[in-house]
């Protein structure tokens, strides 16, 4: 059974900084893509970066510049870093995988392309 596990997020004001993690139960990072997602009330799931098994990432255009993905395999733990925070960043935060193989490019920020998903946590950005 694959579970994730995300942490870290809060409060901050703009222009701050998290870090949110996620740690992987049931697998180890290969052959797999991973990725955080957000949604926001009202609004639907939105792709905000994902890091494929080859090391490549891919960034939603509203984060680029701002946030940074990366995984550590040694911890099977996933990061988003979150510079520059503003306060539309704020949502509910999601860690997701899918295995299975390749994911096409256009696929990548897709929320239905991911068959496993963390609980979330929230993020809140006052202004």
């Amino acid at each position: 059974q694959v579970q994730l596990v995300e942490s870290g997020g809060g409060s901050v004001q703009a222009g701050g900084s998290l870090r949110l993690s996620c740690a992987a139960f049931g697998y180890t990072y290969t052959n797999i893509c991973m990725g955080w997602f957000r949604q926001a009330p009202g609004k639907e799931r939105e792709g905000v970066a994902i890091i494929d098994s080859d090391g490549s990432t891919s960034y939603a255009d509203s984060v680029k510049g701002r946030f940074t993905i990366s995984q550590d395999n040694a911890k099977n733990t996933l990061y988003l870093q979150m510079n520059s925070l503003k306060s539309e960043d704020t949502a509910m935060y999601y860690c997701a995988a899918v295995d299975g193989g390749p994911v096409p490019l256009s696929q990548l920020l897709a929320a239905g392309t991911y068959n496993y998903w963390g609980q979330g946590i929230q993020v809140t950005v006052s202004s």
